[in-house]
């Protein structure tokens, strides 16, 4: 298991957590000098909250562990292929990297639908990589929604 893979696996158990809790199955970590500093998962219903996204949540903790609102050396683990919100509050964070597993086509911000993260559109660039452990946090999402149908 690589790197990616392991930071990875680590938002797909939070992402476990918020399907045993009937929350869209999304984990978040934040990666700072290879060490996870945030970890998050959807808490949307139980906050009641339309921003408790897990990666909304895991910035704010980072900022908070960091006590620095820039997390330029931090890397963002999501299983999912952030939002708009979520990209945006990437941007303004100034993360160095965004990491997800799945393609998101209904709200994907990173190409997907939209692609907030495209060379030149802002004055800051984040790397984005995709794919990792795809197939594993495609399957918890589509286990998720056939489970409400």
């Amino acid at each position: 298991m690589n790197t990616h893979e392991m930071y990875m696996q680590t938002a797909l158990n939070l992402a476990r957590k918020a399907f045993d809790e009937n929350e869209v199955p999304v984990g978040a970590v934040i990666v700072y000098k290879d060490q996870i500093i945030a970890r998050a998962h959807n808490q949307i219903k139980t906050l009641k909250d339309p921003t408790a996204h897990a990666e909304m949540i895991a910035i704010t903790q980072a900022a908070a562990y960091l006590e620095n609102e820039r997390l330029n050396e931090c890397d963002l683990y999501a299983t999912i292929e952030p939002c708009v919100m979520c990209v945006g509050a990437a941007m303004l964070a100034r993360l160095r990297t965004v990491v997800y597993g799945a393609n998101e086509s209904k709200t994907g911000a990173c190409g997907s639908q939209i692609d907030l993260v495209a060379s030149g559109l802002f004055n800051h660039k984040i790397e984005v990589i995709s794919g990792i452990l795809e197939p594993e946090c495609r399957a918890i999402i589509q286990e998720f929604f056939l489970s409400k149908r």
